[in-house]
């Protein structure tokens, strides 16, 4: 009998407490999904994940996040209209450069391998004096470069030796388009010879010298200058001037000349100019120059094409490395193509403006610590 009442009573509070399908049951049901669907993730939306990043910090810091994240910029960048109008103050002028000094030096004493005493020295800078006022932009830059380097049994040789000063107008156009105007000078200080004829020359063994040749441009036309590292300056109407002021260099032939005692070459064709800088790793990078000029005169299908690529590995704020390469095709000059390489290790220092560091998106507040 007992277990006839315990099967009874099981049954029973089975029935009871069952669902049935009743108003009551449903308005519960429902309050339940509602529940559910506000506090429980939408499945269907996981393909596209959205992750917040939680930096971990000791427990006696306090970490405050800006609303906006600002993207990381480059250290020392050369001043062009883009990052000009970047700067938040109001100025006139900018001043901008940069000075590099290589030492190198090896000498000898009962050395079994053998060797010669020597020691050499190359120089670098980089000068940029660049005006603002509304939409008018006025930039001076002077590279200059020289290099020696004198051994036991050997007479002082050249290694490096370049002058180029540029000046350039701009007009701010909108939508990083300017008009472009400017002139530009490129030759040497000192005295060129050819070693490998000439070991121990003397002056009038020189193959050049100052203004023989130099190299002078003038033009008109626009640029593009979308972003600090990317620039591009295309100029329809360019005039090439290519100047022998030595009376023993005026051959014809040498340096294009076309004829014996002429002293200027001129050209008229248009140019085109791309500078691009990467930025290999956090302190490693490489600036790219390539230029393009066709004369309309004569063989304009003939393009004269030169590149300089600069390596810059910067180990700390005063030592950093520099590979340079420069090449050049001029079918009036060699009708080969010109190639020079240097690599120096030493000193480097920069003033005048610069891009700062990046904003860092996050304060750190750290409280005392007894």
């Amino acid at each position: 009998m007992t277990r006839v009442f315990t099967w009874f009573l099981l049954c029973s509070s089975v029935w009871v407490f069952s669902q049935h399908d009743t108003e009551y049951r449903k308005t519960i049901d429902s309050i339940n999904q509602a529940k559910w669907n506000v506090f429980m993730p939408n499945l269907d939306s996981l393909d596209n994940p959205h992750m917040i990043d939680v930096t971990p910090q000791f427990q006696d810091t306090i970490v405050v996040r800006d609303e906006v994240v600002l993207p990381p910029v480059l250290e020392q960048l050369p001043l062009t209209p883009f990052s000009l109008n970047q700067k938040k103050e109001e100025k006139r002028w900018y001043f901008f450069g940069q000075n590099n000094l290589v030492i190198n030096q090896a000498s000898f004493s009962n050395w079994n391998s053998g060797g010669n005493d020597n020691i050499g020295v190359l120089s670098k800078i980089n000068y940029n004096l660049s005006y603002k006022n509304g939409k008018h932009y006025l930039e001076n830059i002077l590279q200059a470069g020289y290099g020696w380097t004198a051994s036991t049994g050997q007479s002082n040789r050249k290694t490096e030796d370049f002058l180029n000063y540029m000046m350039n107008y701009g007009y701010d156009l909108g939508r990083y388009y300017y008009v472009s105007s400017g002139f530009q000078l490129v030759t040497q200080f000192a005295p060129g010879y050819n070693y490998a004829e000439t070991p121990d020359p003397v002056y009038a063994d020189r193959i050049s010298k100052f203004m023989a040749p130099g190299y002078i441009n003038a033009g008109i036309g626009f640029s593009y200058n979308p972003e600090e590292n990317f620039q591009i300056i295309l100029r329809p109407a360019n005039g090439k001037f290519t100047v022998v002021s030595d009376p023993l260099l005026q051959k014809a032939g040498r340096y294009g000349l076309e004829k014996d005692g002429q002293s200027v070459r001129s050209e008229l064709g248009a140019m085109m100019n791309i500078l691009y800088r990467i930025k290999i790793y956090k302190d490693i990078t490489l600036d790219n120059q390539l230029n393009f000029f066709s004369n309309y005169i004569e063989h304009p299908e003939r393009v004269d094409i030169a590149y300089n690529g600069v390596l810059n590995i910067k180990f700390n704020k005063f030592i950093s490395t520099v590979v340079s390469i420069d090449l050049m095709y001029d079918h009036d000059q060699i009708q080969r193509l010109q190639r020079k390489q240097t690599l120096g290790i030493g000193f480097s220092y920069s003033l005048g403006e610069k891009v700062q560091e990046k904003n860092n998106s996050r304060k750190v507040i750290k409280p005392f610590v007894k």
